[in-house]
């Protein structure tokens, strides 16, 4: 009889990898649904659960933040964490072209390319974090610190107040 694999994303992979430890959480679904309705199928406290969003400056360079799902991104000051002049959110349209990722699916975790990264702060304050998997369908649990590290990101304040 054969064994039920799990197929890993990459971004568990890089996780597998990089020796850090995660939990796995799955859901069923086949389209994009926000981060409320995913922690809420999930019955997951809404202060743990993340959304991944990824920017274009003025530069034409790509940036992704990683910021709780009940907030919005400043783009003001994104941009000046980044140094850039301005930031606008990419079409979703180009969300796989630019991470190798789907909208909903998308991670900080293993994009196509390394983009420069920013979590919001006040992740560093939780003790585990929940962000997507690098599918539909899938949520990673792991420390804000291994995140930091798997997505070389930074820490800082780019949420409106």
């Amino acid at each position: 009889m054969a064994k039920n694999k799990e197929v890993k994303t990459n971004a568990m992979r890089i996780l597998d990898k990089l020796k850090i430890p995660y939990e796995h959480h799955t859901y069923e679904c086949d389209e994009f649904i926000s981060g409320i309705q995913i922690a809420d199928k999930l019955e997951l406290p809404h202060e743990l659960v993340y959304k991944t969003l990824v920017t274009i400056g003025n530069s034409k360079n790509y940036y992704v933040f990683v910021i709780p799902i009940e907030r919005e991104i400043d783009l003001k000051k994104a941009a000046r964490e980044v140094g850039e002049k301005s930031l606008a959110m990419i079409p979703v349209k180009e969300i796989n072209a630019v991470t190798g990722y789907i909208r909903g699916g998308c991670t900080a975790i293993g994009m196509k390319k390394q983009y420069p990264v920013r979590i919001q702060q006040e992740a560093q304050t939780l003790s585990k974090i929940i962000v997507s998997g690098g599918r539909i369908g899938s949520q990673l649990e792991l420390s804000p610190e291994d995140l930091r590290r798997a997505a070389n990101a930074e820490f800082s304040d780019v949420c409106a107040d």
